[in-house]
């Protein structure tokens, strides 16, 4: 361990700034950083501003969140930034999942329009799909570190489950019978304690972050 990430983990023992003002997600961090006794206050906890999300990529959207939200704050932001990607679909909605929900977040319509498209597209099934999630740990000073995860799987409708958020209750990861959105958060994101590999995106992308700060 380098003097370097010594001194980072001290610091983030004080604390993160989750850079969302999703609930969804918001919860979801909290859960995964508990376990290492860090403690996270939402961005809307704080009445930070939402940046406007202008890259190309998650990795470029969470780096955004994550530094505006330690600029702003003073403290280490921890931001992710993911979505699902159809394949059948070119990959949409990808960065732009959120939007295809609105501004009223509506996520039903959001998972109403996917089918459509494919429906619209005359794909074949299984429609296959992945959801990606990029983290990104920014520091006051600018420094930014990223990582990145990904998890495999089918589109099924009708939507089924109601745990969960976002498109949880249409995706059904590759080797479950069930959608994330029948699963526990623990089934979902619990990162397993003999370390082999978590099944949700944002644990995967977790997991490699934990191994590097935490």
């Amino acid at each position: 361990m380098t003097a370097e990430t010594n001194g980072a983990r001290r610091r983030l023992a004080g604390g993160v700034v989750a850079a969302t003002h999703n609930a969804g997600k918001l919860r979801e961090l909290r859960e995964l950083l508990a376990p290492h006794g860090v403690e996270a206050a939402g961005a809307a906890e704080l009445s930070l501003a939402e940046p406007e999300e202008t890259g190309t990529t998650f990795r470029d959207n969470a780096v955004i969140k994550a530094d505006a939200a330690a600029r702003a704050s003073g403290r280490p932001a921890l931001a992710d930034d993911s979505g699902l990607c159809v394949e059948a679909l070119g990959g949409q909605p990808g960065i732009y999942s959120a939007r295809w929900a609105s501004g009223s977040k509506d996520f039903a319509a959001a998972m109403a329009r996917v089918e459509r498209e494919l429906l619209a597209a005359g794909a074949p099934r299984p429609w296959r799909a992945h959801f990606v999630s990029a983290l990104a740990l920014a520091w006051p000073d600018g420094r930014i570190e990223t990582f990145e995860g990904r998890v495999d799987g089918e589109l099924v409708f009708p939507p089924r489950g109601t745990l969960g958020f976002g498109y949880d209750p249409i995706f059904r990861p590759d080797g479950h019978a069930r959608t994330f959105g029948e699963m526990s958060s623990e089934e979902k994101h619990g990162i397993p304690a003999d370390g082999s590999t978590a099944l949700s995106h944002r644990a995967r992308a977790f997991q490699m972050f934990a191994r590097e700060c935490l």
